[in-house]
C-alpha cells in the first residue's frame, strides 16, 4: 500500500512563491498546498514561510531516477532517515525546477530544498519494491546493507584501487 506523502518547502523572503510551487509541481504534479500564497511586490516585507501539502504519489520522481539508472542511490537516499513506518528525505528545488532529481544530504543547497515525508506501514519495504531493478537479481540490495552509501553520501566501494572486488557476490 502506498504511503501517505507530505511535501513541503520553505519560501524565503527573497524567493518568488510561484516559482517554488512550480518546482514542487514539476516532480509532484498533483501536489496541493494547504496555504494560499499572496503575491507581494518587490521589495518584499513578508517573512519566510513553510508551504506544505499532500502528494498522491512518487511516480514522477521514481520515473526520473529509473530513467537515469540511479535507483540504488535513490533507495539509499530516501531510506537514510527512516524507521518502520516513516521515511524522510530532501531533494534540490533547483534541480526539481528543470525536472531533475538531486538528493540533498546535510546543509541546505543554493535554491532550497523540497522535503518529502512518507508515512505508512512498512515504508522501507515499499521503497525497496519501488526502486527494484533487474540488477538486484544478481546483487540483492536492502535498506542499510553493506553496500549502502554512508550518511555523508560516500559510496560503498565494490572494487579496490587495482580493480579487485571488495565484496563477494556469493553472500
Amino acid at each position: 500500500m502506498e504511503p501517505k506523502i507530505t511535501v513541503s518547502s520553505i519560501v524565503e523572503t527573497y524567493e518568488d512563491p510561484d516559482k517554488v510551487v512550480r518546482s514542487i509541481k514539476e516532480i509532484f504534479p498533483c501536489w496541493n498546498s494547504d496555504l494560499i500564497i499572496d503575491q507581494t511586490e518587490f521589495p518584499s516585507t513578508r517573512e519566510s514561510f513553510l508551504i506544505s501539502g499532500a502528494a498522491n504519489s512518487l511516480d514522477v520522481l521514481l520515473s526520473i531516477v529509473r530513467d537515469n539508472r540511479t535507483l540504488d542511490t535513490a533507495l539509499d537516499s530516501m531510506a537514510m532517515d527512516s524507521s518502520d513506518n516513516l521515511a524522510s528525505f530532501s531533494i534540490s528545488r533547483q534541480s526539481a525546477s528543470i525536472g531533475k532529481i538531486s538528493f540533498t544530504l546535510g546543509e541546505r543547497p543554493l535554491g532550497g530544498t523540497i522535503e518529502v515525508l512518507l508515512e505508512g506501514e512498512d515504508v522501507g519495504l515499499w521503497l525497496e519494491q519501488q526502486t527494484w531493478h533487474g540488477g538486484r537479481s544478481t546483487i540483492p540490495r536492502s535498506i542499510g546493507d553493506e553496500v549502502s552509501m554512508g550518511k555523508e553520501g560516500a559510496p560503498a566501494e565494490w572494487f579496490d584501487g587495482k580493480g579487485r572486488r571488495t565484496m563477494s557476490l556469493d553472500d
